[in-house]
């Protein structure tokens, strides 16, 4: 009778999980919800006005097919929006679209986690307990994950070098842009992929003469998923394409080509992208009435604009990461996913450092959305390492922490790692709290 009330339970486990974190993305879509709506309302009624600013008015009219006076040639965000402005006004079409690509990007994540995770916990001898605590945990943390931002000090005390509390030192959640969270689930889709990938890719496309190769249904999403964020907002694909290149590159060399047609089968998967981005470009970056188009190189010029201490931007950008690769260093060599969310953090860090768009879109410094996307999955793939070294105490597995032979308690190092986060998340709340007032985001 204990052996089937334990699979019982196990059955309802998942339920009780899940229950759980819809009931936590059903508040977290309402909240979203209203500030996308009166994003999108105060665009129009109050244009030019500091009071909810963001990109809104300029997507609204690209949906309607109006002028916007940008180029948006990424149609699924646009397209999705127009879908609901068959039903409704194009204010609430818009902030529809951008709450329900957000939500998509959450559910993704806590799929991911509960995926990647709670087998750790899984084989504990008491079993039920532990493993609903360590779902309700993933569902809280990895929810909290679209709530961080950078670090900054309450209102009157400032840092040197840093003139302005976002612009310059940059969110891994910018909620006054509504492309870069529409590309987010896609983002998140074609980074797991990627990451399923690296581990394969060199046994090459499973085959009649190469029977032990990895199954093409393995590439086909992969491919997929990036077209579509590409198709939704470039600049994440811009970073992984430069960092997938370097790895292929190096992975090539230091097999003394040996796997060039396994490579040679992954770039095919970078095709359709392609493609899609020489339209863009097209679109963008051509010169037109005598303006200066195209991308130069700097040693970031774009990024002082903003900052005089680009330093110390950075590390308050991504201070939990960087605390959690003091602890956990030897997991680069080990955990494919950390390293790659390391691997991609600094590519888009290097990109934002050394590449700038010239003409009138100099000042935009549009590389930074790329760079945002970077501290992104720094986090995310840090707070997967924090977690699995956590629940590693609920259940067998021991966990790994770096403590450099020092004599430090392993809870000890966890602690001030879950107080870093926690610090992002609180400063990510007031910062989104400030916005849904209607207070700027800069």
């Amino acid at each position: 009778m204990k052996k089937n009330r334990t699979i019982d339970n196990r059955k309802l486990l998942p339920c009780i999980d899940w229950l759980f974190f819809l009931m936590l993305l059903t508040v977290i879509s309402a909240i979203t919800l209203t500030l996308f709506y009166r994003q999108a309302l105060a665009s129009l009624s109050n244009p030019g006005t500091e009071e909810y600013s963001s990109d809104m008015k300029a997507y609204i009219l690209e949906m309607q097919g109006l002028d916007s006076g940008y180029d948006f040639p990424y149609p699924v965000f646009f397209k999705l929006s127009a879908l609901f402005y068959l039903f409704t006004s194009p204010e609430l079409a818009v902030a529809l679209a951008a709450m329900l690509l957000n939500t998509l990007a959450i559910l993704l994540v806590k799929y991911y986690l509960n995926r990647l995770l709670l087998p750790i916990v899984r084989n504990h001898r008491d079993g039920s307990i532990p493993e609903l605590l360590s779902g309700i945990l993933i569902s809280l943390s990895g929810s909290a994950l679209f709530f961080i931002s950078m670090l900054f000090p309450p209102k009157g005390i400032y840092l040197p070098g840093i003139r302005f509390r976002y612009i310059g030192v940059f969110s891994a959640n910018p909620y006054h842009n509504a492309t870069f969270l529409a590309a987010r689930p896609f983002a998140v889709l074609t980074f797991f992929s990627f990451v399923n990938l690296l581990t394969i890719y060199e046994s090459g496309v499973k085959t009649k003469r190469n029977p032990d190769g990895a199954p093409l249904g393995n590439y086909v999403p992969f491919s997929i998923f990036l077209l579509i964020a590409t198709m939704t907002k470039p600049s994440f694909t811009i970073v992984l394409v430069g960092s997938a290149g370097l790895i292929m590159l190096y992975r090539l060399f230091r097999n003394r080509w040996k796997t060039f047609l396994p490579s040679l089968q992954l770039g095919l998967c970078f095709l359709p992208t392609f493609v899609d981005l020489l339209y863009q470009y097209r679109g963008v970056f051509v010169p037109a009435d005598g303006e200066e188009r195209g991308i130069g190189f700097c040693l970031g010029e774009v990024w002082k604009l903003y900052c005089d201490n680009i330093p110390l931007a950075i590390g308050i950008a991504i201070g939990f990461p960087l605390l959690t690769l003091v602890f956990h260093f030897r997991e680069l060599k080990r955990d494919t996913l950390y390293r790659f969310s390391w691997q991609l953090y600094l590519m888009s860090l290097a990109m934002a450092f050394l590449l700038f768009e010239k003409g009138f879109r100099k000042v935009d410094f549009n590389f930074s959305w790329g760079y945002m996307y970077g501290i992104f999955f720094c986090h995310l793939g840090s707070l997967i390492v924090l977690l699995r070294t956590t629940l590693g105490m609920l259940g067998p597995a021991k966990p790994t922490v770096n403590t450099g032979g020092r004599k430090f308690l392993p809870f000890l190092a966890l602690a001030a790692q879950w107080l870093a986060y926690l610090w992002h998340v609180a400063c990510g709340i007031s910062y989104f709290c400030d916005i849904f007032q209607g207070g700027t985001y800069y």
